[in-house]
């Protein structure tokens, strides 16, 4: 079964996440605040991890997939229950806090956004 790390999603969204959950046979982990400094490995169960003392905070939602799931991001973006931070567990950031993660999503998702507003702005315009 495939495991889910949820990250100070809460309320209405957690509640659709679950129901999500439920129907496709994943495994929902509400990551408690004074974990977020573990490896995401450890926290996922994966042999060879160990816990860290280190205390990391974020106020921002993530959910990491240990393997890609396609029908809950689908799920979540027709139910609103969208969440701007997202990844899919590899060899490296299992290694990484969630802090850590949370930060590299934090600068790729801010890098999209400014490539997207660079292209709505700076429309191509064909020749005559």
């Amino acid at each position: 079964m495939t495991k889910v790390l949820l990250y100070n999603i809460t309320g209405e969204k957690l509640a659709k996440i679950q129901s999500a959950a439920g129907l496709l046979g994943l495994t929902l982990i509400e990551v408690p605040e004074d974990a977020f400094g573990n490896p995401i490995g450890y926290l996922l169960g994966h042999e060879g991890f160990r816990p860290s003392d280190s205390q990391e905070l974020f106020s921002d939602e993530m959910l990491v997939m240990e393997a890609l799931c396609s029908p809950l991001l689908d799920y979540m973006r027709k139910n609103g229950a969208a969440v701007a931070l997202k990844a899919v567990v590899t060899e490296q950031n299992s290694t990484w806090s969630a802090a850590a993660l949370c930060r590299e999503l934090r600068r790729e998702h801010e890098a999209m956004r400014a490539c997207a507003s660079k292209k709505s702005v700076h429309p191509h315009k064909k020749k005559k």
